[in-house]
């Protein structure tokens, strides 16, 4: 395994441990010296680059966006303070928590950058996390300031009746009503615009406070598997690390991140994935733009920012994926049968190990410039995180994009990436790659899915360890003992070591698994709130990372199948109604109204439904003898069906 090197032996149902050859001499990568915080990173970038072009987004009039305008590093700066000043006058004190609720944008940033000045600890609000997500949290955290995106303002008003007990100030980042000033107000609480908070501070002195390595610069909350999401909290030394350690990984494939840099900022900052990538871009003086907030204006925000990096979830370059080779097959037949001969021939070159720059610069000039222009023509860097990007895809804009197109593996509990693919390495395809140089990572066998850390093909959770790990659970000692287990992380994947080191991802110990668009589905969860229909008898819900939406097979109540179908004219014995698509239909029907009472979010609803006369049962080998679901076995037996489902949707 030329990418890894053993820093550990086996022990008793766990694989050896290894780390990334680049750590072999030097031991795992630490944070930077003369670096403690977030802040003295953002701190150096002014200092170093003061009129380097910060933050920008676009100018819209009348419907129409125009270019990209800018804030340099200065001038942010000069606003961050004075965001500071405004917070200490109002009360906020070093190792408290403030939120932070809506769309990527340039004041998300600089509160983000205020919380960093003070030692505030921000706490990202979002409602992708189920109903009541935003009032838990609140709670949960104790917030007692929260900043706001305008249209988030009646969202966060909403919750006043449970999280007036701690929260006492709301800052918009553009303005507020008079009803909203007076809804607050009946609330006990204050509420801000953006241009009357900056200016609450006045003169106020602010001495910032010294802070660590060690404190908690964000908890940013999970999906948990029964409801209430968890807070991860993440230290300034976490975020350091990983920082250290996305510039040595891409110094080792000869490229550097440096203020020439464009980073586009659409995936979300309350992700660990992106707010990773913004404070390395701050950290080199480079460019963040930001897109307008609409994914069907994301490719046209692209072409104007001009980006060198792209951080993408696979749903994302599926969409670009599927744009392209729609618009290659509406073209031409000279067309087409010149992109299919240059594909083919690139294709061959880099399989042969061949760097993608060196592989067909005839055609790179000839065909893939046109792409490449598509994509704003300066993208070097594509990397793709979240969930499994699709061999086909990656392969795809591996060749036609002209860039380094890579998958990253990582969790919020490991502050992102842990694991990167070499762009240039085709054997690498459909992997996450070997594990970054600043954690070290083994395999531990889960004997009841069959996966052995020892065998000749190591199969067997993946469980890591570096001071890069997040600091536990808020408030949730109890869940950090779950999954900290004598210094390792216990990530609940299941992975297999392949021959030259790289890792690929195989499966799911816990039942919560990642859709496409990366959203976390906790699948106990909803098969409790679906199988209350009475016309349910039992329910497995199903979804992979492949996929962008829910499928079910059902085993029915035989009786109210029966009642309903004499109720509507069809006639039959079970396994026939079970066959009937009206019936199919019927069911669909029924868990989307569920969904809706249960609000539950769009990725949670199940979209099609297989209906099995034959209730679960151990001769089939699909429940346990406590009737607990083997859900790997599950989807071996009903892998026919749930591959139907899925091709019926496209």
């Amino acid at each position: 395994m030329k990418f890894l090197v053993e820093s550990g032996g086996e022990e008793e149902n766990a694989g050896p441990a290894y780390r990334n050859v680049l750590a072999k001499d030097a031991g795992l990568l630490q944070s930077p010296a003369g670096l403690d915080s977030c802040w003295d990173l953002f701190r150096a970038s002014v200092d170093k680059y003061p009129s380097n072009p910060m933050l920008g987004r676009r100018t819209v009039v009348d419907g129409n966006a125009g270019d990209y305008t800018w804030m340099t590093y200065r001038e942010a700066y000069d606003v961050v303070m004075k965001l500071a000043a405004s917070m200490s006058k109002s009360g906020v004190k070093q190792g408290e928590n403030a939120g932070i609720y809506g769309a990527n944008c340039p004041e998300w940033i600089i509160t983000m950058e205020a919380c960093n000045a003070l030692g505030v600890c921000c706490v990202p609000l979002y409602d992708t996390l189920g109903a009541n997500a935003v009032e838990f949290i609140t709670c949960h955290a104790e917030l007692q300031i929260a900043f706001a995106e305008e249209r988030k303002i009646g969202e966060l008003l909403k919750t006043c009746h449970a999280t007036s007990k701690y929260l006492k100030s709301i800052v918009s980042f553009g303005g507020v009503t008079n009803d909203q000033k007076e809804e607050a107000k009946n609330h006990g609480m204050s509420i801000f615009s953006w241009e009357e908070f900056l200016i609450m501070g006045g003169d106020h002195h602010v001495d910032l406070p010294e802070k660590k390595k060690s404190d908690i610069n964000t908890i940013m909350y999970t999906s948990g598997t029964t409801g209430d999401p968890k807070g991860v909290m993440i230290s300034n030394e976490s975020l350091l690390v990983n920082l250290a350690g996305a510039n040595s990984v891409i110094q080792s494939i000869g490229e550097v991140f440096d203020q020439n840099d464009v980073y586009m900022s659409y995936l979300p900052l309350a992700h660990i994935f992106d707010r990773m990538f913004e404070e390395l871009f701050i950290s080199h003086g480079a460019k963040i733009g930001f897109w307008r907030g609409d994914v069907k204006l994301l490719v046209d925000d692209i072409a104007a920012l001009k980006p060198t990096v792209f951080c993408a979830v696979p749903r994302v370059l599926d969409r670009i994926y599927s744009g392209l080779t729609t618009k290659i097959s509406s073209g031409g037949i000279l067309k087409k049968t010149l992109f299919n001969v240059a594909y083919k021939l690139k294709l061959d070159s880099m399989r042969k190990g061949i760097k993608h720059e060196k592989a067909s610069p005839l055609f790179d000039k000839l065909v893939f410039s046109k792409v490449k222009e598509r994509l704003g023509g300066k993208i070097r860097i594509i990397l793709s995180g979240g969930a499994p990007l699709s061999v086909a895809v990656e392969e795809f804009l591996r060749v036609v994009t002209c860039a380094h197109v890579v998958q990253g593996y990582g969790l919020t509990e490991t502050c992102g990436g842990t694991f990167v693919a070499q762009p240039n390495d085709f054997s690498m395809l459909g992997t996450v790659g070997p594990p970054v140089p600043h954690v070290e990572v083994r395999l531990e066998s889960v004997s009841e899915m069959g996966y052995d850390a020892l065998s000749s093909i190591p199969r067997g959770e993946v469980c890591l360890k570096g001071s890069v790990l997040f600091s536990g659970y808020y408030k949730r000692e109890d869940l950090t003992q779950e999954v900290m287990i004598d210094g390792w992380f216990h990530t609940g994947d299941v992975g297999e070591w392949q021959p030259n080191g790289s890792l690929k991802i195989i499966d799911r110990k816990k039942n919560i698994f990642k859709l496409s668009q990366g959203e976390y589905v906790a699948v106990e969860n909803l098969e409790n709130i679906y199988g209350v229909l009475p016309q349910i008898d039992s329910i497995w819900v199903y979804g992979n990372s492949f996929e962008s939406s829910l499928v079910a097979v059902i085993n029915p109540n035989e009786q109210a199948l029966e009642i309903w179908g004499e109720q509507n004219g069809i006639t039959g014995n079970l396994a026939e109604l079970c066959e009937n698509s009206r019936t199919k239909e019927h069911f669909v029907a029924e868990l989307s109204k569920i969904a809706k009472e249960k609000k539950l979010k769009g990725f949670e609803v199940i979209r099609a439904v297989h209906l099995d006369p034959l209730p679960f049962d151990m001769e089939r080998d699909l429940i346990t003898p406590t009737y607990k679901k083997k859900r790997p076995q599950m989807l071996k037996y009903y892998q026919g069906a749930i591959d139907a489902l899925y091709k019926s949707m496209k």
